[in-house]
């Protein structure tokens, strides 16, 4: 059951990736005592689904918590500690989660409100269509006993298809049948759009088959922890199932996982995507990277109709397929019972939920306690049903007037980036020219889609979580499948409206704000507009800047991947991008692991793009009047304050040296911190001087956007 989704989606924040932990995804690791009292969070982490549990919680008495504030800090020493300092003593993070943060905040109301919509449904007995699919499925999830009962009965089917494999054809067809059920892959395939060929979808087609987070948790000493516990998981898991010699099987399996990960690209090569578009004929894969059943495989996975594959990290794929091509078929067998056991333990017995949790939790991430039941339901239900339980959340939590509201800032927002684009002084004007084409044709979604999916075909029964889970996946992939090589409808979504995040896309150049992120401390329709120009401000400036970051600006106004800026313009935003990324790589969230910049570069530069365009559009909206002063803050100090408790968080140390590793945002604290100390005005609000530890020269502050 592989990951069909693509990752190269400019999604807002990685604060939320402690909030990914909380869902039931097979591939990710699943993280119960709520925060001390006097944990900034605790009124929306108010236990039981009552009123006030879904009531979104206000910052302060005009949209920041100056209580939050930690003043005996200099702005220029750490901004970040000044803004938050207070806040981040008092908070506390939760047993069941690997770090906690505003985004966290707002997840865990998301999540009490599903509760309460799910919980409302499950007590009733007269449901029908899709109302009565998700009060099944979450059923079906919260039946402990039953699970505990079956314990690894609903896997052995899957277990016995692998034990009968007798060739390396049939196991990359096998392979290539994991899209849709348990089981892994070395290679991913997925469909999504078409970079070069705007308003169509493709096959898409990447390096896979790791088990661990990243390549470097198997070639760096910094986590051979990591890898060695990992090998005691894996013996582990293939005990539980019977596997024979389980102990050897898991060094093999370790060793052959090694040697993908010396061959893939990295994280930073990966989000090059003038170098991941690499189309091929289906059939040219078998000279291209022989020594792999392509046409099983592609058959398998139901997808030999496409027109092309896009090849990502094409120098990787055939040395992967010579990896298989060496590799015993005894191992593969074993690596494949591994992948599926590993996938399917989130719904299986306890104790095959408790081992997964020991490792892929606890010894990763420094996650100290499980999840509730509750909660592993609850997400499981919105992971597989969430545009069903969209709609709901949307009647219940989001009102009209705050789609009104949002859709004048964006308006703001887009003026402010169109005043920046005319008034650039390092760009020609015929791609400044393009650029303003570009913005020109942005499209805008706020709140929910227009049209939902429909889950009819979808079967989901109160007594069967695994088949459940199963059938979802076969469902979504169906789905998938047959989008292939046609065109994309533009109401879709990539985002469920209780999401707590925003996102770009270059392909189809828009940008989208979910109903749940529409809430204090990144929206609050009775704040102080300067705090509300900082925080959401920021996010939609954030999201803008996306179209023209490092990657987006490789995208037209049609969404294709094409160049389109003069060889002149390109070296000078380069060289603006390097400067940026060697400012990046010196910070340092934990000590002796530094922010890689280059893997950053994308969202880095919309983090710089959108606290500029929110401080604009503020100015734009004072039209021509002086700024109030509240509390003794300036306008653009409660901007700047605005933008940086959106970052407020705290991480387990591990988890954050995950976040390093792997994620293309920076850690919170650094977002909070590298944007403004390029942005002169900040300077000025708060009086940063030289010798403070942040301060950067004038000649030296990186200008890009």
């Amino acid at each position: 059951m592989r990951n069909t989704t693509l990752t190269s989606v400019l999604a807002l924040s990685s604060a939320l990736l402690s909030a990914a932990f909380l869902t039931a995804l097979p591939a990710a690791a699943e993280m119960a005592g709520p925060p001390s009292a006097d944990s900034l969070f605790a009124q929306t982490l108010a236990a039981g689904g009552g009123s006030e549990s879904t009531v979104a919680k206000r910052y302060g008495k005009w949209g920041f918590d100056t209580t939050g504030m930690d003043k005996t800090v200099k702005p220029g020493n750490d901004f970040f500690q000044y803004a938050n300092g207070t806040a981040l003593k008092n908070m506390v993070i939760p047993g069941d989660q690997p770090g906690y943060g505003s985004f966290n905040a707002l997840y865990d109301l998301s999540e009490l409100r599903l509760k309460a919509l799910v919980t409302g449904l499950a007590a009733r007995t007269d449901l029908t269509g899709e109302d009565l699919k998700i009060a099944d499925l979450y059923r079906s999830a919260m039946n402990a006993d039953l699970k505990n009962q079956l314990d690894v009965k609903p896997l052995q089917p899957e277990l016995a298809k692998i034990a009968a494999i007798s060739n390396k054809d049939d196991m990359a067809a096998f392979m290539g049948s994991t899209s849709a059920t348990f089981g892994g892959a070395i290679f991913n395939v997925f469909v999504y759009d078409d970079a070069k060929k705007p308003g169509y979808r493709a096959l898409q087609m990447g390096q896979s088959g790791l088990g661990l987070p990243d390549r470097d948790y198997y070639l760096s000493a910094t986590y051979a922890d990591k890898k060695a516990a990992y090998e005691v998981y894996i013996k582990d898991m293939l005990t539980m199932v019977g596997y024979a010699n389980p102990d050897q099987a898991a060094k093999n399996i370790v060793a052959f996982e090694t040697q993908i990960a010396q061959v893939s690209w990295t994280k930073i090569e990966s989000r090059d995507d003038t170098k991941t578009y690499n189309p091929m004929a289906l059939k040219d894969l078998n000279a291209y990277a022989p020594g792999f059943n392509w046409d099983g495989f592609f058959a398998a996975a139901g997808v030999s109709q496409a027109q092309k594959v896009i090849v990502a990290q094409n120098t990787a794929v055939p040395k992967i397929a010579k990896i298989f091509a060496d590799t015993p078929l005894e191992t593969l067998k074993a690596w494949e019972t591994f992948q599926a056991t590993d996938q399917a333990s989130a719904y299986l017995s306890d104790r095959f939920y408790s081992r997964r949790f020991d490792f892929r939790s606890k010894a990763l991430y420094g996650v100290a306690e499980q999840r509730p039941l509750w909660k592993r339901a609850i997400g499981t239900t919105d992971d597989k049903m969430g545009e069903a339980l969209g709609r709901a959340y949307v009647r219940d939590y989001f009102p009209p007037e705050s789609k009104a509201k949002m859709e004048a800032l964006v308006s703001d927002l887009l003026a402010a980036m169109k005043i920046r684009i005319e008034n650039l002084t390092w760009m020609s004007a015929p791609t400044k020219a393009k650029a303003l084409e570009k913005l020109s044709t942005f499209g805008v979604k706020i709140g929910y889609p227009n049209k939902w999916r429909d889950y009819s075909a979808l079967v989901i029964k109160a007594d069967d979580l695994y088949g459940n889970v199963e059938r979802s996946s076969a469902f979504e992939w169906a789905y998938n499948v047959s989008h292939i090589d046609k065109e994309i409808d533009p109401e879709d979504w990539e985002m469920t409206p209780q999401t707590v995040n925003a996102y770009y896309s270059p392909t189809k150049n828009e940008i989208v704000f979910p109903a749940a992120i529409l809430q204090p401390p990144f929206f609050d329709p009775n704040a102080d507009p300067a705090v509300n120009y900082g925080a959401i401000g920021g996010v939609i400036g954030h999201e803008i800047t996306h179209g023209f970051d490092d990657q987006g600006r490789h995208y037209d106004s049609t969404g294709a991947l094409v160049e389109w800026w003069t060889p002149e313009d390109a070296a000078k935003f380069d060289a603006q991008t390097k400067a940026l990324g060697a400012q990046y790589d010196g910070y340092e969230p934990v000590a002796g692991v530094h922010i890689q910049g280059g893997l950053t570069m994308g969202e880095n530069i919309a983090d710089m793009g959108g606290i500029l365009l929110g401080l604009d559009a503020y100015h734009l909206s004072l039209k021509g009047k002086p700024a109030p002063v509240i509390d003794g803050f300036t306008g653009d100090q409660r901007v700047f304050l605005g933008f940086a408790q959106v970052w407020q968080s705290k991480y387990q140390p591990d988890f954050l040296k995950f976040l390093v590793s792997s994620d293309p945002h920076s850690p919170d604290k650094f977002r909070a911190i590298g944007s403004v100390r390029n942005v002169d005005a900040w300077y000025t609000a708060f009086g940063v001087k030289p010798g403070d530890t942040y301060y950067v020269k004038p000649a030296d502050r990186v200008k890009i956007w």
